[in-house]
This record gives C-alpha cells, sequence and structure tokens, in this order.
C-alpha cells in the first residue's frame, strides 16, 4: 500500500531546481512521435529485433564508445570511427648515452603488482587473470605463464587495459593446485629489461568456483535463481534515441530497469541508468519507452514485445528525470551521474500480460528500496540484469564490492553481463535478493572484464529521485525534465 504523497511543490525548490527550456536542462518538449500514444503496438516485431543494447564502455585513453552486440566499437562523443582502434603512442624516453655509446637510460626492469587471483586464492574453471605493470619506459610485452598440477606450463599474451592493468581470461582450469608468473618486458631501447615474477600458487575447486571463478561468492555470468522481489520489480527497458543530429532518424536500445519504493500514491518511479533515458550527445530524451517486469517469465521463445505472454503485461512510463549535469556534458565526463529514474502513471500506462496484475506497476511488479547511505567495499554485491545475449533470461554477476580507481565508481572486477543489462540494480548484501539497491550497471572498458556502476550515497541521485516522485505529470508532450541539485 503506498502512502499519500506529503511533498508540495514549494518543499521541492528547497532542495532542488527544475529550469524551463527545450535543451540541455529543463524539460525536453520536442514533438511526441506516433509510437507515443500507444507504445505497446508501436513496439512491432521489426523494430524490436532492430533494437541493440546501449552499452557504453572507455577505452585505455579515456574515449567513449556504444558497443555494438558483434562486439564493434561505434565513437561516443567523437567523430573519428577508426580512433578507437589506434593505439597510444608510447612516451619516447630520454637516452642517458649517445646512441652507440653501449647504454640506455633504463636498465630496471617493469614493476609487477595487482595479482589477480593472488596467493591462496580458490578460482573455478574460468578466471580473468590481472596485474598491474608499469616501467618509465613503457611496457613492451606482458605474458601470464600458468602451471598445472603435473608442472605443464602454458603462457598467453595479456592485453593492456586501464590504469596499466592487464589482463587475459583463461578457461578450462581442473581441480588441483595450480601457479601462475608474469613475465614482463619493458620499452626502453635495445636491450629491453624483462621482469618475471616470483610464482604465485592458486587452487582450482571447479565444484564451488562458479561459473568465474573466486569461490562461491563470485559469479561472472548466470541465470538469476528466481528469488525476491528483484524478480518480478527488474524488468526489460525498450527506447528509441536519435540516429542523427537533425532527429529524422530514430534507433531501437535495449536496457534494464527496476521498480524503485517511492512512498507516493500517483505513480511508480522506474531506477535506471542516465543513458538509458538521456541522449547526451543529441541532447534529447528517450521516446517510445516501455517497460516489462519479470520478462525472464514470458511464454514466448524470447522477448517477443507481445504483452499478452510476458507475466505481468507491459507498462508506458510517462517522462524520465536525470541530473542536468548527465545533460551538459559528454560520456564518459559524465560518468558519475549515470543514474537515473522513469515515472510511470498510476493508470492509462498498463498493457496486460498472462495474469492479472493491478494497473499500478509498483503494486503487480513490487519494489526494492534504494540506499542512498555508503555501500561497503569488500561485501559482495549482486549485479543483475536482462542481459541481450541471454535473452529473455534475467542474469546476474557477484563478487567483493571495490572501488574503480580513474573515475570513482564502484567496480565489480570480474563481471560478465552482456549489454542490455544496463541500468540494472546491484544489491548488497548478495543474500538478500529483496534489496535495498546501491548502484545500478553503468559502463565497462572495452578492454577487460567488470561492471561499474555510480555512486548513489553523498551524490545527487536522492535528490534527483525527490524530483521523480514529486514532478507534475506533463501534458505537453514533454518526456523529460533535468534537476540541478545542490
Amino acid at each position: 500500500m503506498k502512502h499519500a504523497r506529503v511533498l508540495v511543490a514549494a518543499a521541492v525548490l528547497l532542495s532542488m531546481m527544475v529550469a524551463a527550456g527545450p535543451a540541455g536542462a529543463g524539460a525536453d518538449r520536442a514533438t511526441a512521435p506516433r509510437g507515443d500514444g500507444d507504445v505497446a503496438a508501436y513496439w512491432t516485431p521489426a523494430r524490436m529485433a532492430a533494437a541493440i543494447p546501449r552499452d557504453l564502455v572507455v577505452d585505455q585513453r579515456g574515449l567513449g564508445y556504444l558497443r555494438r552486440p558483434d562486439g564493434s566499437l561505434q565513437p561516443h562523443g567523437h567523430r573519428n570511427p577508426q580512433l578507437w582502434a589506434t593505439p597510444t603512442p608510447a612516451a619516447r624516453p630520454t637516452p642517458a648515452a649517445k646512441p652507440g655509446g653501449g647504454g640506455g637510460g633504463d636498465t630496471t626492469g617493469p614493476t609487477v603488482s595487482g595479482f589477480d587471483p593472488p596467493a591462496g586464492a580458490t578460482i573455478g574453471a574460468s578466471w580473468t587473470f590481472q596485474a598491474t605493470v608499469t616501467d618509465p619506459s613503457g611496457v613492451r610485452s606482458v605474458t601470464f605463464t600458468v602451471v598445472s598440477p603435473s608442472g605443464q606450463a602454458q603462457s598467453f599474451a595479456a592485453a593492456q587495459g586501464a590504469n596499466n592493468v592487464w589482463s587475459v581470461t583463461l578457461n578450462g582450469f581442473t581441480d588441483g593446485q595450480w601457479r601462475w608468473r608474469v613475465v614482463a618486458k619493458d620499452g626502453a631501447r635495445k636491450p629491453n629489461t624483462t621482469t618475471t615474477s616470483p610464482d604465485i600458487s592458486f587452487t582450482v575447486s571447479t565444484g564451488t568456483g562458479g561459473s568465474g571463478g573466486g569461490g562461491t561468492s563470485t559469479i561472472v555470468n548466470d541465470p538469476w535463481p528466481g528469488t525476491g522481489t528483484v524478480q518480478t520489480a527488474a524488468g526489460r527497458l525498450y527506447f528509441e534515441m536519435p540516429a542523427n543530429s537533425a532527429l529524422t532518424r530514430w534507433s531501437g536500445y535495449v536496457c534494464s530497469g527496476t521498480v524503485a519504493t517511492d512512498g507516493v500514491n500517483d505513480r511508480s518511479v522506474i531506477l535506471t541508468a542516465s543513458h538509458c533515458v538521456y541522449d547526451d550527445v543529441e541532447k534529447v530524451f528517450a521516446r517510445n519507452v516501455m517497460f516489462i517486469p519479470d520478462q525472464d517469465g514470458t511464454t514466448g521463445s524470447g522477448t517477443d514485445l507481445t504483452c499478452s505472454n510476458d507475466p505481468l503485461g507491459c507498462w508506458k512510463p510517462s517522462f524520465g528525470v536525470v541530473d542536468v549535469n548527465w545533460t551538459t556534458r559528454t560520456f564518459p565526463d559524465n560518468i558519475r551521474w549515470d543514474y537515473a529514474y522513469y515515472v510511470v502513471a498510476d493508470s492509462g500506462a498498463h498493457t496486460a500480460g498472462l495474469g492479472a496484475a493491478s494497473d499500478l506497476l509498483e503494486s503487480a511488479a513490487g519494489s526494492l528500496g534504494i540506499s542512498f547511505a555508503a555501500p561497503t567495499t569488500g561485501v559482495v554485491t549482486d549485479a543483475i540484469g536482462y542481459s541481450y545475449s541471454d535473452d529473455p533470461n534475467l542474469m546476474y554477476c557477484a563478487e567483493g564490492l571495490a572501488r574503480e580507481a580513474t573515475y570513482g565508481d564502484w567496480w565489480l572486477g570480474h563481471c560478465g553481463l552482456s549489454g542490455g543489462a544496463s541500468g540494472g540494480p546491484w544489491l548488497q548484501p548478495a543474500s538478500d535478493s529483496n534489496g535495498p539497491i546501491i548502484s545500478v550497471n553503468s559502463w565497462g572498458y572495452t578492454n577487460q572484464p567488470g561492471m561499474a556502476g555510480p555512486q548513489l550515497s553523498g551524490t545527487s541521485a536522492s535528490c534527483v529521485f525527490s524530483l521523480a516522485t514529486t514532478q507534475l505529470f506533463p501534458s505537453d508532450g514533454t518526456r523529460g525534465y533535468t534537476a540541478t541539485c545542490p
């Protein structure tokens, strides 16, 4: 049962400012396309088939991309389509002697640290091996050598990611005691200097290591077991965003979202990622948005956007709400504000499904609370979402919560959720599938595993949520509002 709304517009103005205007901050008053009137009918099988994940990633130089289902990278916020494939030139070291003088300025091998798995760790049949390798002259190559219980050694070339982290994902481990070491060669002018680390011992236990290693507490990408309120409260979001600057062509995208406990009596609120609500390149809110809760339970062969074969049917959000900082910057400069909300009216938004679900989304699907308090690092955290490649299953990853070094977001370094999971909830503690939500799936890197999630604590996330629970429903085609929070 929802509580009566007690907040009034005057109270809202004390905590935030909603600016008027068609672009950037304020309301987006773009003309509603014909599909906005009947979203369930608009999403034909052809439009659904053409929709792709809204999957944002960052390369090692800090440039943003939309990663397409085939793995190709589409520049996001910059124009050179080949730029992502161009390696960053290594800094040329200053020689300590003239050429031919028999010496060089760098005679020390690279420094190796941050071994993962660390000594004594237990992994499963698959693991992403990582190490941090640095050198003043740059790093020419890094190789990981893995030694089996029988003493057989195999070497694998590692790829460089952000923050000097080199990694490679290895599969097919068998139970027993294994070892691995790092061989790193610097980028100095000849002669190169090589560092070989000591052997690091680890255990493989395929029976308890999960699908991705790290013991029973680490899951890379598994089907959600179907427990808790999150099973019904989490859902798939379909929407369109511009395919050109003139806004004459639009493309379909897929994300995830979760019904959040809001405490008001005329709406339901869906928590998701800002990049699933507002296009920060073309500066416009998404159109033709449709939310399908518990889509995992469809009787169809996959997502077909036929609401009648989904357990609870479909809902059409009325508008979205984002922080103004997401709209005035471009990914990845706006990474820290990648949280947003869709607002669904209690009447006129529902297309019925298999069951006799209430027209009120929060009543039909249930809801999870959002925690705006700081979560605890090291505690196992679930990240959940509708991965595009695992349609129609609700998927999750789980491991100890860490901090991402470059942007300061939360980080799950082995998470393997695929595109489409963006906006799905992070739950801590992982054992409680009824919440609270402490972050959402946000972004990853182009050349290494892992999922980042924005901080909801100590940010504007609570303020933006307040606007989502109090903003009047638009009657003029407005698709969204931006909040300028203190």
